[in-house]
């Protein structure tokens, strides 16, 4: 690979924030509030650590070696856990809440599946490499002398265990393992230069990201399948206004849970959202409105997605 991959090389697309699209998108993950608040200060203070040293300044003026603590750490959070939990569309979504928190302009750059190559010798390690030194370009614009960011970045890999993969593993091919040591590097170079900028890691199998990299994480978030209570405040926000009664919520969140008989994990966010809400309305929809108990047969009829299994590397 000769000549330097272009932007559409690296990155599926280029996303801003804020903006009323991403914003509409965050809103309606229901029941990740938690994820969301937590998600929103880390990267507001990667990004924008001048908002923690005025917050001290303020309220702990003499804390400053806690604050270099919390400040000295790496630019990286985990998103981990089950398939349709909800963290990548969080992923694709959080930089609207931390530019409206921090007002400044974030930039979303995820980078394109393509970024690993095609095996060719040194081909995995360039394009990394060249994905960071766009992110650190982009960043060192938007760092400022008063130490309060002008913007920031945030660098998304999705299914980050098939470019991060631990070294550890005897069957790694050597590029695999140039290709981790390209992403070290590139998580380095950020935090050494102190840039405004973070990168976000989603992925299926925690246990498949290479020791270096989740010692590197400022943060490593675990994800699960909404819980009876996460549930159920999703099928009542949204059916209740139909007119389902308290008995069908009930009945819908009970068929929507590990079921002692057949299955002991439930319905993901997604197999809510993409798949029986929608299924519940169709099969209303022209003629009639849609009715509890035909709903909750509707919920018993679908099969959730089966959980991705980690194990340990």
């Amino acid at each position: 690979m000769n000549a330097s991959p272009s932007i559409d090389d690296l990155f599926e697309r280029r996303i801003t924030y804020p903006d009323f699209e991403p914003q509409g998108r965050l809103a309606r993950l229901v029941g990740l509030d938690e994820y969301k608040t937590r998600l929103t200060k880390i990267l507001g203070l990667l990004i924008n650590p001048a908002g923690l040293e005025a917050w001290a300044k303020r309220h702990h003026p003499k804390a400053d070696a806690l604050l270099d603590i919390v400040l000295r750490r790496p630019p990286l959070v985990v998103l981990a856990g089950d398939v349709g939990s909800g963290k990548t569309e969080l992923a694709e979504t959080i930089g609207d809440a931390v530019a409206r928190q921090e007002g400044i302009e974030i930039t979303l750059l995820p980078l394109s599946l393509s970024t690993r190559g095609q095996g060719r010798v040194g081909e995995m390690t360039q394009l990394l490499s060249a994905a960071f030194d766009h992110t650190v370009s982009e960043a060192a614009r938007l760092k400022s002398a008063s130490g309060r960011a002008r913007g920031g970045v945030i660098l998304l890999v999705d299914e980050a265990d098939a470019l991060a993969q631990s070294r550890e593993a005897a069957q790694m091919h050597h590029e695999d393992r140039a290709g981790v040591n390209a992403f070290i590097r590139g998580i380095d170079r950020l935090a050494n230069g102190k840039l405004p900028a973070a990168v976000i890691m989603c992925t299926n199998r925690l246990s498949a990201l290479d020791p270096a990299v989740r010692r590197r994480a400022a943060e490593l978030m675990s994800f699960t399948r909404p819980n009876d209570e996460q549930r159920r405040f999703l099928l009542s926000s949204r059916l209740e206004a139909l007119g389902l009664e308290r008995q069908h919520i009930d009945a819908l969140v009970a068929a929507t849970g590990p079921q002692r008989s057949s299955r002991d994990y439930g319905f993901t966010f997604s197999d809510l959202t993409q798949r029986l809400l929608p299924s519940i309305v169709l099969d209303a929809y022209p003629s009639r409105a849609v009715d509890g108990a035909r709903a909750v047969e509707i919920a018993r009829s679908l099969a959730p997605t089966p959980p991705f299994r980690d194990t340990v590397a």
